[in-house]
């Protein structure tokens, strides 16, 4: 007589929902942590500022413009987030606003007007980050060396363009935007381009296909190429969102200034960086955050000014940032060897 054949047992161990989705978990309560710690650092330093010199620190007009100084250097990290997200570098971010402000005050851009400035600002900014992302995707170049080569020779041009002289702006349309009138329920313009910027980009990097392949990109190159993900062409398209905001940025600094300079836009790279870094991007790729890197620049940016009102030496102030960055290289250590 056969015996019946008992189904065979399935000794796999099961595993809940909850220990599936653990790093997933332990990812967002890092990045939870992190954004607070970043609110924590600004909320004490606003404490510092209103402590040192309440009447200046907390005047509503000096609140305007930390913000407003905040939107222009704040615009170029949103690019720099990208590139750094993908495991890149762009030291000539800097430069290209340099070069974007004084191409589109010379005084034949100014006889165009409003529109003829902003789009020349834009063009330089997006065709500097062209010539980046060519050389870096297709030319094989070393993204340190092709955008320190890209800022050795738009600190030039932008030089050769002003023979070292200021291009005062004439339009009225842009003058306008720099004075009170024009601010939109206590808040200037340049802060509204800021957050619609910081907006799109956090969309982008978050809610997108284009911002996980960045992160893809970042997280291990080769792994995203046999995923399916053109890299090359990925990273002109970062190269080029890169140069993009440098662009607004120029159009925003035109507005602040009512000038041109070829010194513009000095040290917007390390600033850029240094926010990008201490909010929580990671150096080395595969990890970014447009919040944190917002609220990195807002920290800087109140650092600058907390400085300023209280008379201490730029380089006590520029100590004082390299202590941060080192600060948060090790922090990002840290968490990376613990999740």
């Amino acid at each position: 007589m056969t015996q019946p054949v008992s189904p065979p047992r399935d000794d796999t161990p099961k595993v809940s929902p909850l220990k599936e989705h653990a790093p997933w978990r332990t990812l967002a309560a890092a990045a939870d942590l992190r954004t607070l710690s970043l609110l924590g650092v600004l909320a004490a330093l606003i404490v510092i500022g209103g402590i040192t010199k309440p009447d200046e620190f907390l005047d509503t007009r000096n609140l305007q413009l930390v913000l407003t100084q905040a939107s222009v250097i704040g615009v170029v990290t949103v690019g720099m987030t990208f590139v750094i997200t993908s495991g890149g570098i762009d030291l000539s971010v800097g430069a290209i606003v340099a070069l974007s402000s004084v191409w589109a005050t010379t005084v034949a851009t100014q006889e165009y007007g409003f529109a003829g400035i902003l789009f020349t600002a834009v063009l330089v900014g997006v065709g500097c980050g062209l010539v980046n992302g060519l050389l870096i995707a297709y030319g094989g170049m070393v993204p340190f060396i092709a955008t320190l080569a890209m800022l050795a020779s738009a600190r030039g041009l932008a030089l050769q363009i002003t023979d070292g002289k200021t291009q005062i702006v004439s339009v009225n349309g842009i003058l306008k935007l720099g004075e009170r009138d024009s601010y939109v329920l206590g808040i200037p313009p340049l802060v509204l381009v800021f957050a619609v910027v910081t907006v799109i980009g956090w969309l982008i990097l978050n809610r997108t296909t284009f911002g996980r392949r960045t992160i893809a990109v970042g997280g291990n190159a080769e792994a995203a190429r046999l995923a399916g993900i053109d890299v090359r062409r990925q990273r002109l398209y970062l190269y080029l969102l890169s140069g993009l905001c440098c662009g607004i940025a120029a159009f925003l600094l035109i507005i602040l200034s009512g000038s041109g300079q070829n010194t513009n836009g000095n040290l917007y790279e390390l600033d850029a960086i240094a926010a990008a870094i201490i909010g929580g991007t990671l150096l080395s790729g595969g990890r970014g955050t447009i919040t944190g890197s917002v609220l990195g620049v807002l920290i800087f940016t109140t650092i600058t000014n907390i400085f300023a009102l209280n008379n201490l030496q730029s380089d006590v102030q520029q100590i004082a940032k390299g202590a941060i960055i080192v600060a948060a290289v090790l922090v990002q250590r840290r968490t990376a060897h613990t999740t």
